[in-house]
């Protein structure tokens, strides 16, 4: 299954890059507010689902742009085809495609792939994480004042943005910094691959961490929601780590999310 699900990336990947720095804007569509969609996501999709039908026609998929075929199978492969669109419709270099398979519910299989710059991220539950060929690891920076942290803004959830920055501002001030890239996925990969200590996010959906938590749990990092559940795959506030500063991550977190609170609000706001 994992090279079923690498050969489904390298397909998306081969149609991402064909269309680079080449999507005009009337194929550009607005699925909500500052949320955006071309042709591009959904042809990337298509060959994903393509692909992995071919080798599993039972099997069922969650995917971003087509929904959830069935959502009764003991495997449900979770698909993004293209996270970091608004990144790579202005042509900014930094987006991903994100595959993962849950078992029975349980997280297996795990591939991020950065077609621009051949990097493909992959893992499987008890097999370890990997950056193409070679073995990645988590960090071993042990405290958050070494730590370089990133995040992402809640452009879907705007109502939380002035407890969010609240948070962001605790957060820089007791770090080394901390990066927007605009694709959780690369977030996750990278702190799976030890190029950030941590990562937390509101308003994520499932195929944007469902991949990236295989790659961090097999990394050796941790992974949850904001008050350290495990079960943070459908609740939107999300928390990854080397593992080494996750204590203390939450804990700033608490600080100014104390509770659990529906993220969207109605209209997708």
């Amino acid at each position: 299954m994992i090279e079923t699900a690498k050969k489904a990336a390298l397909a998306a990947g081969d149609i991402v890059m064909e269309h680079f720095r080449k999507v005009p804007q009337e194929a550009i569509r607005s699925k909500q507010k500052n949320d955006f969609l071309s042709f591009v996501d959904e042809q990337s999709e298509q060959a994903i689902i393509n692909t992995i039908k071919q080798a599993f026609p039972d099997h069922a998929f969650l995917a971003e742009e087509s929904g959830a075929s069935d959502n009764q199978n003991d495997y449900l492969w979770i698909i993004d085809p293209l996270d970091g669109t608004t990144n790579y419709i202005t042509g900014l270099p930094v987006f991903a495609i994100s595959i993962a398979l849950l078992i029975k519910g349980e997280p297996t299989i795990g591939i991020i792939y950065d077609p621009l710059h051949k990097e493909m991220f992959w893992a499987q539950k008890g097999q370890g994480a990997f950056l193409n060929d070679k073995p990645i690891h988590v960090s071993a920076k042990a405290s958050l004042e070494q730590s370089l942290i990133a995040t992402g803004f809640p452009f879907k959830a705007k109502h939380f943005l002035d407890t969010y920055l609240n948070a962001f501002h605790d957060i820089f001030l007791s770090s080394v910094g901390m990066r927007r890239m605009g694709a959780a996925a690369i977030d996750l990969a990278y702190v799976a691959a030890g190029r950030f200590e941590g990562f937390w996010e509101i308003g994520l959906s499932p195929w944007d961490i469902a991949a990236g938590a295989v790659l961090v749990r097999e990394a050796g990092g941790r992974i949850s929601d904001f008050w350290n559940h495990d079960d943070f795959l459908y609740k939107n506030y999300t928390v990854a780590s080397n593992g080494k500063i996750h204590r203390e991550l939450i804990e700033k977190l608490n600080r100014y999310f104390p509770e659990f609170k529906p993220v969207y609000q109605k209209g997708g706001e």
